[in-house]
């Protein structure tokens, strides 16, 4: 789904009052009824990340985590089965799974009088049986299970999410029995930089020569499509040529203006591939003929 750029903006803008979780997610589909899931959720994942980039530095000063660890432990005495961390995160306005760090990282000091280990605490952000304290685990996982954005949970989903739409493209490639290499074939050939694709045999789209193809399973913003540019895809293109990117999730259509240079964007697999045996067969066509003739 391609969306103009005021489009994205008013989607963008209705985003600031929402909170990272499911209901907020659900007034989104609401609001813009027209547009799917996938796009919303994307956009709204973009956005909320840069609002976080911009105030984590307040959630983080030692006096406020020391506050909401102390705000939590009161809170949880007085209503030991309520949603106390969820509710915390959504009043101070922070991500629950962000949230859920800053408690248990607290947490852990108490009990070992040192800072934990990253790995023990990622494994008990995971897993929140492992933490000692059911209350606090049952806090962390309301958490991790509320929260669209940061998180194990959205972490593994993206992940899973991105190799569905990696397999999706390798099995476009294969019904229309285009010879290709994946990002695992060419990592065992030397290649360290790669794009999802490489065609054996370039092929055009709407009159673009395209060598390379790269799948993302989201939609592509002004600041995501030129940390891409300047990361990935101007690389690419200096090392296999002319390629294409496909947001499986949309992207503004104003962003699709690199074509005379080398690269396409497209919000799903092209319908019009030309190859480069099918061009030759329409080079010698009875109706070519009779034209050159002619």
């Amino acid at each position: 789904m391609k969306l103009s750029r005021s489009e994205y903006k008013e989607i963008a803008r209705w985003t600031d009052q929402l909170r990272p979780t499911r209901q907020c997610m659900k007034m989104l589909r609401d609001r813009f009824p027209h547009h799917s899931q996938s796009t919303l959720l994307s956009i709204f994942s973009l956005e909320y990340q840069k609002r976080t980039k911009r105030t984590i530095s307040r959630h983080h000063a030692p006096d406020v985590m020391e506050r909401y660890y102390q705000r939590y432990l009161n809170e949880t005495r007085v209503r030991p089965t309520d949603p106390v961390l969820l509710e915390l995160a959504n009043e101070v306005d922070l991500s629950p799974a962000l949230m859920a760090r800053i408690i248990l990282d607290r947490f852990l000091k108490d009990q070992g009088g040192e800072m934990p280990s990253k790995t023990i605490l990622n494994s008990m952000l995971k897993e929140p049986s492992l933490i000692a304290d059911q209350i606090l685990a049952t806090n962390i996982y309301q958490c991790t299970i509320n929260d669209c954005c940061y998180g194990p949970l959205v972490d593994c989903i993206k992940h899973a999410v991105g190799q569905e739409h990696e397999v999706l493209l390798r099995d476009k490639l294969m019904e229309r029995n285009l010879s290709f290499l994946d990002e695992n074939q060419l990592r065992t050939m030397g290649y360290d930089k790669t794009p999802d694709i490489i065609l054996e045999v370039p092929v055009a789209v709407e009159g673009h020569i395209i060598h390379w193809i790269e799948s993302k399973a989201s939609f592509g913003d002004d600041h995501s499509h030129r940390t891409y540019l300047n990361e990935q895809f101007w690389s690419y293109w200096n090392r296999f040529g002319p390629g294409l990117v496909i947001y499986w999730y949309g992207f503004i259509e104003e962003l699709d203006c690199q074509r005379d240079r080398g690269i396409l964007l497209k919000d799903c697999f092209p319908t019009d591939i030309v190859t480069l045996c099918h061009a030759s067969q329409q080079e010698h066509t009875p109706e070519s003929q009779k034209k050159d003739k002619e």
